[in-house]
């Protein structure tokens, strides 16, 4: 056996550069994955949101009032962008997600403060995602002790109690515990889903050209549309049996309350596995082998499960971020499910969600088809 020699290891270095060279892709991925990793948590992951969307319900109008909204937008935390004339409709702002606090002023709010008594301010919170509501309810029960020390001068000092002049009541709606399960669990079904169906789909066209069975379909009268289909009908059923099985372990081992329709979960879930088994399908019609499609998955999955809100807050996002986070159907997915689950959400108001969903799915698949008959040319 001959020695080990410098030219031959050289020989076998040079070999794979330029290997690794005529594979683009794959170097693409190695390249791009670290670059995109370092842009999203340099720039995009930030886990102390701010400017939250903020709805006020005031019944008094009086200087006091008015001070404690500019404290309260002064905090960086509330940003205040509606008004709800009563409790219903407050509550329905919740419910959609279309902000995520209500900070309900009382009408004798500014009487009982001149009087020492001080007055309950009601601040109620989607508290869906403790990560999101917990540094500004902290910030807002730091602001009581302060909020009026440039108004209560002179006579008035005597007010300043040691607890602060005003008390806020937290009231945290959906998860008022802040058990951060409640959160997580039911979008682990959002991630393990896109997981498993873009990877295993993405698999299925490249695994055909490899195999050499991809001259048997090109020898069939079966067209793109149909093979497209008739692939991911399979993983359908093979979706639906992991979402029974997380939510059977969600609600056996976590106790995650399930306070809508399951039936409803169920059904909307069909539209975003579909976008999902789409995408997958996509990348098998692009990717040479099988090794570059598991990259392309892998580079769909990770702004995925990072822009989406399961890993962290989505309002705390720059709007960037958020514009990236929105076009993906795992951010949608979130709201839908946490929505029906958490909140007892029916289609109605779910609906603003589903559009995304159809968009996502209408475009995978054309692209998926246009790209799987120049696959068979």
């Amino acid at each position: 056996m001959s020695r080990f020699t410098f030219h031959r290891l050289w020989a076998i270095v040079l070999k794979e550069f330029i290997q690794m060279r005529r594979d683009r892709v794959t170097f693409g991925m190695m390249v791009g994955i670290p670059l995109l990793q370092l842009t999203l948590f340099g720039y995009a992951i930030n886990s102390d949101p701010r400017h939250l969307p903020t709805a006020l319900r005031s019944a008094d109008h009086g200087q006091f009032a008015r001070s404690l909204v500019a404290a309260l937008r002064q905090s960086e935390y509330f940003s205040v962008v509606r008004e709800a004339e009563t409790e219903a409709e407050a509550a329905r702002m919740l419910q959609l997600g279309e902000v995520q606090f209500v900070v309900n002023i009382p009408e004798d709010f500014s009487r009982r403060l001149l009087r020492g008594e001080r007055p309950t301010v009601l601040i109620e919170a989607d508290a869906t995602d403790p990560a999101a509501t917990g540094p500004a309810i902290a910030a807002a029960r730091t602001l009581a002790a302060s909020v009026f020390d440039r108004d209560l001068t002179g006579p008035l000092a005597r007010l300043r109690a040691k607890l602060g002049p005003i008390d806020f009541q937290i009231h945290a709606h959906y998860n008022p515990e802040n058990i951060t399960q409640y959160n997580v669990v039911p979008g682990l079904m959002g991630v393990v889903l896109t997981m498993t169906m873009v990877v295993i789909t993405a698999l299925a066209i490249t695994r055909e050209r490899e195999r050499g069975t991809m001259e048997n379909l090109l020898a069939t009268p079966v067209r793109p549309f149909e093979v497209m289909v008739g692939k991911i009908i399979p993983y359908i059923v093979v979706g639906y049996i992991q979402m029974t099985l997380i939510l059977i372990a969600a609600h056996f081992l976590f106790q995650v309350p399930m306070v809508g329709s399951l039936a409803l979960v169920y059904g909307v879930s069909f539209l975003f596995i579909a976008a999902n088994l789409a995408m997958g399908i996509t990348f098998s019609t692009l990717a040479k082998n099988q090794l570059q499609a598991v990259q392309m998955a892998f580079f769909f999955f990770l702004p995925s499960i990072l822009l989406s809100g399961f890993m962290f807050p989505f309002r705390g996002m720059p709007e960037w971020a958020q514009w990236i986070g929105s076009g993906l159907p795992l951010t949608h997915y979130l709201r839908i499910v946490r929505g029906i689950l958490l909140k007892g959400s029916g289609l109605i108001e779910i609906s603003p969600e589903l559009w995304p969903l159809l968009a996502f799915l209408a475009i995978a698949m054309a692209i998926g088809v246009k790209r799987y008959r120049q696959t068979l040319d």
